[in-house]
């Protein structure tokens, strides 16, 4: 029988760790992607009406402090809303092709981890807002828990984007007024209305694009919910926000700038139901992310109505 060597029977050596900073960068990147830090696209969205109101409920000069605070704001509570997303859906996400890679989808950060940082979110978010008024902190709460029981609702009503308009789309607008103004006028309602129309509009083009993997899963949306009427029924609301944004300017004896605004954001949905005219799920994602025009148009209109005209 021939010798063994005694090098074989040493046990084998342990694979030597990475280093501790690139451990901490990677860890880093997936804590990034679970926030959609690299998707801005979001924030943006909701960051338009809440630009909208400020400039209006501040007579186109909102105090500086005021619009810091309500920019990061809606950075924080936008990622704290993708995480508490995420963690409702995690069991889901691994099933729909656009979300399998998602941190928490593909198990590379734990239920746990995602809870801290959420938590952390929420903390940073109470200690920005408590730089504002009383109304302003209370108006916060209910933010808080609409954004929370957010997921839910695509459980149990077939409008979770209605839920996702007045927790997310919306609801920054009315605290804006009471953040510079100290109170809730009706052009606080008007402009907050139109943000929930246009969450609505947007997030149906976003849901068209899961749609068959949701039919399959049992998740609600409006896009299942509009079925082949979905294309009418956005140009229906699309035409709703623009008349409630058209009265709003009027009550407020807006000219010529502010009206054009909401000419090019016409001009832009026009092109978004040229973009899905086939329903194509890369075409709808197009639409969804080409709001962020409209939000923009709509804001420079704003703008140079104080800018030009007073």
């Amino acid at each position: 029988m021939a010798a063994v060597s005694p090098e074989l029977l040493l046990p084998a050596p342990r694979p030597s760790e990475a280093p501790l900073w690139h451990r901490l960068a990677r860890r880093a990147r997936e804590y990034a992607l679970l926030m959609r830090l690299d998707r801005p696209i979001g924030t943006w969205l909701l960051l338009w009406p809440v630009l909208w109101a400020l400039w209006i409920a501040g007579g186109g000069h909102p105090r500086e402090r005021v619009l810091i605070v309500f920019v990061l704001g809606v950075a924080v509570m936008r990622a704290a809303g993708c995480i508490i997303n995420d963690l409702a859906d995690r069991d889901i996400d691994p099933h729909v092709k656009r979300t399998r890679e998602r941190p928490l989808a593909a198990r590379r950060v734990s239920p746990h981890e995602a809870l801290v940082l959420f938590a952390a979110l929420l903390a940073i978010a109470l200690w920005l807002v408590t730089r504002l008024d009383p109304l302003t902190v209370k108006l916060s709460v209910v933010g808080a828990v609409l954004t929370i029981t957010y997921p839910l609702a695509k459980r149990f009503i077939s409008l979770p984007q209605l839920y996702l308009g007045i927790s997310f789309g919306g609801w920054g607008v009315p605290m804006a007024f009471a953040a510079l103004r100290g109170s809730l006028p009706r052009i606080a309602w008007m402009l907050f209305i139109a943000a929930v129309i246009w969450a609505v509009i947007y997030d149906t083009l976003y849901a068209m694009v899961d749609r068959e993997d949701d039919i399959k899963l049992g998740v609600k949306s409006t896009a299942i919910l509009f079925a082949d009427m979905d294309r009418a029924i956005i140009l229906m609301l699309q035409v709703l926000m623009l008349l409630d944004l058209w009265l709003a300017g009027r009550s407020m004896h807006f000219g010529a700038w502010y009206y054009a605004g909401l000419v090019m954001a016409a001009v832009l949905f026009a092109y978004e139901q040229w973009l899905v005219r086939r329903r194509e799920p890369a075409a709808c994602f197009a639409a969804f992310q080409h709001n962020n025009y409209v939000g923009m148009a709509i804001f420079i209109g704003i703008a140079l109505q104080y800018v030009y005209a007073g």
